[in-house]
């Protein structure tokens, strides 16, 4: 298994039974900015079904940041979006990239 493989592997959660990313691990695998990501999907709201990407809720939010290192000195202000497989795609296609 490659590197970036593993890496990316080690981008995916489980929650809600659904194998996710999160909205800072794919603006990283896109190379943009986890605003300019949160902004292409603001303006693009209307592509995503709602079961393609969803915002934790503050209980699960408290859970991640608790069991995962990464998440401790993670100072943002609001819940992170997850996305699922579908909304990972889907916004690798649905997305303009000029947007990034």
């Amino acid at each position: 298994m490659s590197n970036k493989s593993l890496q990316i592997q080690n981008m995916i959660y489980e929650i809600r039974g659904q194998k996710v990313m999160f909205d800072r691990d794919l603006a990283d695998l896109y190379g943009v900015e986890l605003r300019s990501l949160k902004q292409a999907v603001k303006r693009n709201f209307e592509r995503f079904p709602s079961d393609f990407m969803f915002q934790l809720t503050d209980e699960e939010w408290k859970n991640q940041r608790s069991q995962i290192v990464i998440f401790n000195k993670d100072s943002r202000k609001y819940k992170p979006y997850a996305f699922t497989e579908q909304g990972v795609l889907w916004s690798a296609l649905k997305i303009p990239s000029r947007l990034f």
